[in-house]
């Protein structure tokens, strides 16, 4: 097992130390074996290198099979150009990858149920929602320009899909069902987008091949609002890069916060991209404070996924509810009764709890 690790900026090197700890507990317990190769990418490469995506980390990205990391970016490198800003070095890296399938599981452990902003009994018990976000393609990807006029300036991004694009993503959204509740959400704006249009035609072609999975259909902004209204309604959603990337955050904070929650980004093959869905968090970073669960359960997803060891992945979960049931919480979602441990010492008690 070849892991490539980018620790990333902000706090990615501090929640990725404590998740290569746990992996360390896991392949002790499960008696296998592993190596690590640290690459730069973000802000870190920019400094040392220049650009935010050096072609040695390209290389042993692809060389390696899985890719674990911690978060990229940062205020220090928000004033450079759109290409070499850190986040041109995730987006390229992904579409290096080719992960064009992005999941994001928000799932509610029931020890934090009231840490959510939400009332108790809108969430209900056992909240579990997966948004399955396409990665490479649409605006994020589409044709970039910014042109000068006489009424002054112009700018604009092109949300593009092929058919081929959505059908890839579509199969891994209805195999992804058929292991859950049959439930299909696909999530767009086909009342105005023509983009749109031609998902719903080939999402609808698709599920002619699973019939046994239930599929609707809902407008972004509908889902934005019934993800607060009513989630149990949810199961899994499908939709394209920017809902996704919007839709996936606003359904993390029903779970209490974004320190808990992973991220698995895959392709065609069993190599996959695995990361905690917040971001660098400078103005925590290095003081011990930041939430490192999230980076924990990324390597579950790895375990899962890249690896096809569910057992282990399992027990790694099993370990994260283990140290809430006994009470032990970091600042973003501490509650009164509860005991505040630093980065540091929630990584040490699930470690120790495999």
């Amino acid at each position: 097992m070849k892991i490539a690790v980018i620790s990333g900026d902000g706090i990615g090197p501090e929640v990725t130390k404590q998740a290569l700890k746990v992996l360390d507990a896991v392949s002790k317990k499960y008696n296998f074996s592993y190596e690590v190769e640290e690459v730069l990418m973000g802000g870190t490469a920019i400094d040392k290198t220049g650009i935010p995506l050096p072609e040695e980390t390209v290389n042993v990205c692809l060389n390696s099979d899985a890719v674990l990391l911690g978060a990229v970016g940062g205020v220090k490198w928000d004033t450079l150009p759109g290409h070499l800003r850190p986040e041109a070095g995730l987006l390229g890296l992904r579409k290096a990858l080719g992960v064009f399938a992005n999941l994001r599981p928000a799932i509610l452990f029931p020890q934090l149920k009231s840490a959510s902003t939400l009332k108790e009994e809108v969430l209900g018990d056992g909240l579990d929602i997966m948004v399955i976000r396409e990665l490479i393609g649409g605006a994020y990807f589409g044709e970039k320009k910014r042109i000068e006029t006489e009424e002054g300036t112009k700018a604009w991004d092109t949300m593009m899909y092929s058919a081929h694009e959505i059908e890839r993503i579509s199969h891994v959204a209805f195999k992804a069902a058929m292991k859950r509740k049959n439930k299909l959400t696909l999530v767009d704006k086909a009342n105005v987008l023509e983009s749109s249009r031609l998902w719903r035609e080939i999402v609808f072609k698709i599920a002619k091949e699973y019939p046994e999975v239930d599929l609707s259909t809902m407008y972004v902004d509908n889902a934005a609002m019934q993800l607060i209204r009513n989630p149990r309604q949810f199961d899994l959603i499908l939709t394209e890069n920017l809902f996704g990337d919007i839709l996936s955050d606003e359904a993390s904070m029903l779970t209490g916060s974004l320190g808990m929650l992973p991220s698995a980004s895959l392709g065609e093959g069993k190599r996959g991209l695995y990361e905690p869905i917040h971001g660098s968090a400078p103005d925590i970073a290095g003081q011990d404070k930041a939430n490192p669960v999230a980076a924990i359960l990324s390597v579950a997803m790895m375990l899962r996924y890249s690896f096809d060891m569910e057992e282990a992945a399992n027990s790694i979960e099993v370990a994260v509810s283990k140290v809430l049931d006994e009470g032990y919480r970091t600042l973003d979602i501490h509650e009164i009764e509860t005991k505040i441990v630093g980065t540091e010492m929630m990584g040490d008690l699930i470690a120790e709890r495999i």
